[in-house]
């Protein structure tokens, strides 16, 4: 197995901060960067945390020696929508750095995402070197070689560090996480058929009406219905109170999905906003963005002028 060890730091240290791209081929490849990976924290007595697609988990668990001290997570469940993997991980860190660095691998696109969760989770992969700027963790984010070519060229743009079992380097694209978040925000496809629902703070309840009855009738059922109100509102409620007073509700449906749009006057200034679980007890905001993304099963972000657009995607099955 190779021995795993970070460029950029003496014998038997590390950076405070470690971010890498492991770019994989092959199931024996992935075993090699991640098993070693993972047995060099837990032979520093790092606090480890896997969050993986579950079929890569059982020929981890396998592989690893002393699975107790592992925190295992199928990523295909925990980050199905993107935008809360960051929130987990910063969760995972927090609880270790009063004991131990954190050792964590992130694997947050696989074959098979589509391509709109996918430029999420690229947005998700250059907003962890901001959310652990100065933190001391390492996060190991696995890239198999057959995803899409653009998929592959943005993990050389969010990792500081990119390379392969033994070989790793610095990457020579990285890019500013506030440039790529800024590339992300490319135009959103257009639905061809789409329920337009204007609101301002009076029309707050009809809209709650409007999207629970149509949401019934594109059959999402009853017990996600609540969810589905519940991010609206909560997105609605921004827009009165954050973009302007007013905006624009969208719905349509798509195969084995419904999806909800809000358009206001907004702006999303700190890109952070949203991906960290909120203090009730703190006034900063940030507190409706987290919740969508908790209970919606993608949510698609468009910060650029002329204002704030949401997109909440949410499961018929």
């Amino acid at each position: 197995m190779t021995t795993y060890g970070p460029i950029s730091a003496g014998p038997g240290r590390q950076p405070a901060f470690h971010h890498p791209a492991l770019f994989y081929g092959t199931t024996d490849e992935y075993l090699d960067g991640v098993g070693a990976f993972v047995q060099d924290a837990l032979d520093r007595e790092h606090s480890v945390l896997v969050a993986v697609p579950a079929q890569r988990l059982s020929l981890l668990r396998d592989l690893v020696e002393d699975q107790g001290r592992v925190t295992w997570v199928d990523m295909r469940q925990a980050g199905r929508n993107p935008g809360r993997i960051l929130s987990m991980l910063q969760e995972f860190a927090d609880r270790a750095d009063s004991l131990t660095r954190a050792s964590i691998v992130g694997e947050p696109i696989w074959v098979g995402r589509t391509p709109a969760e996918a430029a999420e989770a690229t947005r998700h992969e250059a907003l962890i070197n901001l959310a652990f700027t100065g933190r001391t963790a390492s996060i190991l984010c696995p890239y198999d070689t057959a995803l899409p070519e653009d998929v592959l060229a943005q993990a050389h743009r969010t990792h500081p560090v990119v390379g392969e079992p033994g070989a790793y380097r610095a990457s020579p694209r990285y890019t500013d996480p506030h440039e790529v978040c800024r590339d992300c925000d490319t135009p959103l496809p257009e639905p061809s058929d789409a329920v337009v629902v204007p609101f301002d703070e009076q029309r707050l309840a009809f809209v709650r009406d409007e999207a629970d009855s149509w949401a019934a009738a594109a059959g999402l059922p009853p017990a996600r219905r609540t969810d589905w109100l519940l991010a609206i509102g909560e997105a609605t409620g921004n827009s009165v109170r954050h973009g302007g007073g007013r905006g624009t509700l969208r719905m349509w449906r798509t195969d084995g999905e419904i999806v909800a749009e809000i358009r206001d006057q907004g702006l999303l200034a700190d890109p952070l906003t949203g991906r960290r679980r909120p203090d009730p007890r703190a006034a900063s905001g940030g507190r409706g963005v987290w919740i969508m993304h908790q209970l919606c099963d993608l949510v698609e972000i468009r910060a650029a002028a002329p204002g704030l657009v949401l997109r909440l995607h949410m499961g018929l099955g």
